[in-house]
């Protein structure tokens, strides 16, 4: 196995961050090809424990790989991610490749081209190996899925490592190359990171040009590192037409993030306002992560949640409305594919009445509304990202009710409707040494603030448990 040398020990390939993997590419430590190899020897060791991967490709990567090892031998990289693995989640198109949103009812057709994010990795020299797992249509907080085998957590096989980028959260703590894709409509980006250990950003809606485009949805990089996350936004945030929601090009410096948080007005949001209260641990995980800051001069008042019950109810009944939408089209043999839960959960959206599905989408008007005020006398927020530590691998979700789906997003779901950036990043561990996220809000369009408060927090939250390693061999 490949070795290079960091300022701690001995880091396998597989296990450097992408900033790492460029800067050795530069200095011709190792080639893309040799990363890749590693990654995949790594991915033999893990893959039968957490089934994380959709459309495994070693044969083509190892192609894109060589081309990749070809163009840093002549010193013309193609872009800011050449030869750094990635994997990207089922949902994301990608080109002569099915979207089976992770249900057995979708028909297997080939994508015509790459959707605007995978198009901007794809064009960066990145070396895309493997699409990654999600629930059925990605209504689901879980590794659990009517197409993909169940999704595991490497922290903890038993335990689940969320959705709905439920394979990209797997992937990432279990060392599948540095960098993973996933999407988020109310907090499937940032749950995974939370319950995997990640960095998980959910940008401002439009950052990330998407399609399909739609209220709320965002794709967004899971990391280990936040520099990794800043580097793949440089990549993802560049322009695509096709997304009508898209905000104009920027010229943000991604890569510069040192803030300091001196003086900066952080609100701490301990209170999920409407679902289940936070757990002991996640709760002194995020007052923690409040006094280091504090402790680094910023100025750090308790505020209450912005959601109310009304909003998640009615989030509820426009999501279910929605589902039912999609599922009413199905033919009955293929609707009875979709997992039950979901089928159930969307099943009552036909009973809803046209103004009970306005007044649920309406919510979204309020939540954006209550967001603004909230962010006119502070500059950041810190929360909670799930209210509980871990749930169990076969479950759909903490509670698994299809009558209380969405109890545990209060944290997560404000930020999609009102389109503030929120990123997710370790805070802390339980006492078995299982994760615990905690959550960075800005304004509306600060994704560099955001990001770059992380990467003060990395400098402030203490060390790190290392990341797991594969199960050993039977004998």
């Amino acid at each position: 196995m490949h070795k290079t040398a960091t300022k701690e020990a001995l880091t396998s390939l597989h296990d450097l961050s992408a900033t790492d993997l460029i800067a050795g590419y530069k200095a011709k430590q190792f080639s893309p090809s040799e990363v890749l190899e590693d990654v995949i020897t790594h991915v033999a060791a893990w893959e039968p424990h957490i089934k994380a991967l959709y459309l495994y490709d070693p044969v083509g990567s190892r192609k894109a790989a060589k081309a990749s090892t070809d163009r840093w031998q002549n010193g013309e990289p193609l872009g800011a991610l050449d030869g750094v693995p990635v994997t990207i989640k089922d949902n994301i198109a990608t080109k002569d490749q099915p979207v089976p949103l992770g249900a057995a009812s979708v028909p297997l057709v080939p994508a015509q081209k790459d959707a605007p994010p995978a198009a901007r990795l794809r064009e960066s020299g990145a070396v895309i190996f493997s699409k990654t797992t999600m629930p059925d249509y990605g209504m689901l907080s879980s590794g659990l899925s009517s197409f993909h085998p169940l999704t595991r957590n490497p922290w903890d096989l038993t335990k689940n490592p969320g959705g709905s980028s439920a394979g990209a959260g797997a992937a990432g703590a279990a060392g599948y190359g540095p960098l993973h894709l996933g999407t988020d409509i109310g907090g499937s980006v940032r749950l995974p990171s939370c319950w995997c250990g990640l960095v998980g950003l959910k940008p401002s809606l439009g950052r990330i040009p998407i399609d399909p485009p739609y209220v709320g949805r965002v794709a967004g990089p899971m990391t280990r590192t936040v520099d990794d996350a800043a580097l793949m936004m440089s990549v993802l945030s560049k322009p695509d037409r096709r997304d009508g929601m898209s905000l104009p090009p920027s010229d943000i410096h991604w890569k510069a993030l040192e803030k300091s948080p001196r003086k900066l007005r952080i609100g701490l949001m301990l209170d999920i306002g409407a679902g289940q209260a936070p757990e002991q641990p996640v709760r002194e995980t995020t007052v923690k992560a409040a006094k280091a800051f504090e402790s680094a001069g910023a100025v750090v008042t308790e505020v209450d949640s912005i959601l109310t019950r009304e909003m998640l109810d009615g989030l509820d009944n426009f999501w279910r409305a929605r589902m039912w939408d999609d599922l009413s089209k199905l033919s009955p043999a293929d609707r009875g594919k979709v997992l039950p839960y979901i089928h159930q959960w969307g099943e009552k959206g036909a009973k809803l009445t046209g103004v009970e599905v306005i007044r649920g989408f309406n919510v979204t008007m309020a939540i954006r509304a209550a967001a603004a005020k909230l962010f006119c006398d502070l500059d950041y927020v810190i929360s909670p990202v799930s209210p509980v530590v871990k749930f169990n691998a076969e479950l759909a979700s903490p509670i698994h009710d299809p009558d209380k789906p969405f109890e545990h997003i209060g944290y997560t779901v404000p930020w999609n409707m009102s389109e503030n950036p929120a990123v997710s990043i370790n805070g802390g561990y339980d006492s078995a040494g299982f994760p615990i996220g905690v959550q960075i809000i800005g304004r509306r369009f600060d994704d560099h603030g955001v990001l770059a408060l992380a990467k003060a927090f990395e400098g402030l939250r203490g060390a790190q448990h290392p990341w797991p390693t594969p199960p050993k061999k039977q004998h």
